[in-house]
């Protein structure tokens, strides 16, 4: 494998929710000589397989993973413990001469790794959190997310309309400094990249195939069992604060409770899925050095064979150990 004195070589894989981006990252692994880091928000914790769409030991073809299974459901994880774990991860792998390949849908996590996000230590006002603690319980977390939008297109892009505290604090930044998350974000980079990244995101031309590949994978993840896993993250959901806000979670959570019948929740679990594929979508875009691959490209050569030309190509162009 490649790899630069300088700075480490990283080949990522995003792009919206059941586009393959596991697939693409585990035959690059293969192709390359590399490993597979995980940037998914969710497949860190243990137990959550189906939901998460954590790829099987059968898919993952021998190829070893990183950050999946490291924590159980109860504890916290967020871009700020992402950032650096996975900053591990690229160093070890690059002294052993081995390709680290990111791979995950959450983009807030891919960005702030490539750009080298920084994150420190910030106060809160307790009093201004606790008014929009307030306001979330008597206007809904909808409404928060709604201004949030408003006020900062671009974070709430990033940000599961579910996710109260991410979402309350962006809020709280701008009541309390008149700043964005997006602006603070991007003032926290540094001049320069930690790394030379090559960022593949897979995509559809046409969104309705997408779509058809979201709503089968809902099918499947049913047909694997997912209601059970639902109803041990409903029963641990005092517990389990970020699991019991996930997609693929919650949506079945009125059945569980004996409030509905399981058709109507799959449904909502499936327009959950294509709605945070759309917010994916516009996340990507909104990065500046990504290279897409439409997985309907006309006349086009496979995807993984456009991709496996496109990582030769790159490493090819930075110099080797």
């Amino acid at each position: 494998m490649a790899a630069l004195c300088d700075k480490p070589v990283v080949v990522a894989v995003g792009g919206p929710t059941a586009t393959g981006k596991t697939a693409l990252a585990v035959h690059l692994a293969r192709a390359f000589g590399g490993e597979v880091i995980s940037a998914d928000s969710m497949q860190v914790y243990r137990g959550l397989d189906i939901g998460t769409a954590k790829a099987t030991a059968e898919e993952r073809r021998g190829v070893p993973h990183h950050l999946l299974d490291i924590l159980d459901p109860a504890e916290p994880f967020s871009v700020a413990d992402f950032v650096p774990a996975a900053g591990a991860c690229i160093r070890r792998l690059t002294a052993a001469c081995r390709l680290p390949i990111v791979a995950g849908g959450t983009g807030l996590y891919l960005t702030s790794l490539l750009t080298g996000l920084s994150f420190s230590p910030e106060k809160a006002d307790p009093a201004l959190r606790a008014a929009l603690e307030r306001r979330a319980e008597t206007e809904g977390l909808g409404a928060l997310y709604a201004e949030l939008e408003r006020i900062d297109p671009a974070y709430a892009a990033a940000v599961h309309p579910n996710n109260r505290p991410r979402i309350l604090r962006a809020l709280e930044l701008y009541a309390a400094t008149g700043r964005r998350m997006s602006e603070q974000r991007a003032a926290a980079r540094p001049a320069e990249a930690p790394y030379r990244a090559l960022c593949l995101c897979l995509t559809f031309r046409d969104r309705e195939m997408l779509y058809r590949r979201i709503d089968a994978r809902v099918d499947s993840m049913v047909a694997q069992g997912l209601v059970r896993e639902a109803r041990y993250v409903y029963e641990n959901r005092g517990r389990f604060a970020t699991a019991a806000q996930a997609i693929g979670y919650k949506e079945l959570f009125p059945y569980l409770a004996g409030q509905s019948e399981l058709e109507p929740c799959v449904a909502a679990l499936k327009q959950a899925s294509r709605r945070y594929a759309k917010r994916q979508l516009t996340w990507f875009r909104h990065q500046g050095d990504v290279t897409w691959l439409a997985l309907d490209e006309p006349g086009a050569p496979p995807p993984a064979a456009r991709a496996e030309a496109l990582v030769r190509a790159f490493l090819e162009k930075n110099a080797a150990c």
